[in-house]
């Protein structure tokens, strides 16, 4: 799953691929915690006989800062599409060479030319999906369609809310009725208001991966979560359901590109080709459960009843009935976000 963190916080794993030798070369990947199938990075190594490190990250912040610290050397990063967009930016990121990427005409074109990559020039999709309300079927009998529920007396102590800032943040402002992208003062100070008023329903106040396990057992009525999450949660705990609230949620995306100090860039277009091929991409989105852009991987497992549910696989109408919004790069006005949620964690303990 996308957002679960290793033991140890950054995970580095080396594999071989062949007999291993000084004159293999290397491929440097930077990803979220268990998010590739690492048979996929097995098969990478022994199909074109080289070495693969993988690391692994928690956040797309701490992602950032190890980029921007300029001592890395990473040839695949897989961040978000916020981060993308200020990457690109900064000019961190460089264009990808398309003739070495023929494995993108498996990606849906509805993913492709996005507000953080709007010409298509130096990202591939990898996973999407949106962020919803995670229920159990056996606590909760009214409908599930509002982010309002959250803040229902009839759970107190019985709610789960992400440790993410722009997540939790973008809850309150989607039920006030403003953009998650908002850069109005006053319009996050209400927000705060808002989840300050929610404490007494929620018991812990913000949980991070812990929520997944804790979902399984049947441990809350209600948590926000991932709809990759929660896809792997309904399937092993088919009392949960899931629903995208009525006032609308964020779409997001998570692409692979190449950074500009990348050391072996052919490497790296060989791999961003390889992991689009449709048997590589479906065996990803077996193991992760997070929904694919590819085509025809998403054709080879739609009749399997853990794709059958509107977080892994919402319809178009479902999507085109609730407003959506990616996560557009704040610039400056990052600092204020920061300080309305350090408000909200400083006010919650």
């Amino acid at each position: 799953m996308k957002k679960l963190m290793t033991i140890m916080g950054l995970l580095t794993i080396t594999l071989l691929g062949g007999c291993s030798n000084s004159d293999q070369e290397v491929l440097n990947v930077f990803n979220w915690g268990e998010y590739i199938d690492h048979e996929v990075l097995d098969m990478f190594g022994e199909e074109f006989n080289v070495r693969v490190n993988y690391d692994t990250f928690d956040s797309n912040e701490t992602m950032y800062q190890r980029l921007k610290a300029g001592t890395t050397n990473y040839d695949v990063v897989i961040p978000s599409d916020y981060k993308i967009e200020r990457m690109i930016g900064e000019g961190m990121v460089q264009q990808l060479n398309f003739d070495k990427i023929p494995n993108l005409q498996y990606v849906d074109p509805e993913f492709q030319n996005l507000v953080f990559d709007p010409e298509n020039l130096y990202s591939i999709p990898y996973f999407w999906g949106t962020v919803g309300i995670l229920y159990d079927t056996t606590v909760v009998t009214e409908p599930v369609d509002s982010w309002s529920i959250l803040w229902n007396e009839n759970y107190v102590n019985n709610v789960y809310m992400y440790d993410s800032q722009r997540d939790s943040l973008m809850v309150a402002l989607k039920l006030l009725g403003y953009s998650l992208n908002t850069r109005d003062v006053n319009e996050l100070e209400a927000a705060r208001e808002l989840l300050l008023d929610q404490r007494d329903l929620t018991n812990p106040v913000y949980v991070t991966d812990t929520v997944i396990n804790s979902m399984i057992a049947g441990n809350s009525a209600l948590a926000v979560v991932y709809s990759g999450d929660a896809a792997y949660i309904m399937d092993e705990n088919p009392n949960m359901n899931f629903a995208l609230p009525k006032e609308g949620t964020n779409l997001w995306v998570d692409a692979m590109v190449i950074p500009t100090d990348a050391g072996n860039v052919d490497l790296a277009h060989e791999f961003i080709n390889f992991m689009m091929r449709p048997d590589i991409a479906q065996m990803n989105t077996e193991y992760v459960m997070y929904s694919t852009p590819n085509i025809k991987a998403l054709e080879a497992i739609q009749n399997e009843e853990w794709t059958q549910n509107v977080a892994y696989n919402p319809s178009k109408q479902i999507l085109d009935e609730i407003n959506l919004e990616m996560y557009r790069d704040p610039g400056d006005f990052l600092n204020e976000y920061d300080k309305i949620w350090t408000e909200i964690l400083a006010e919650s303990r």
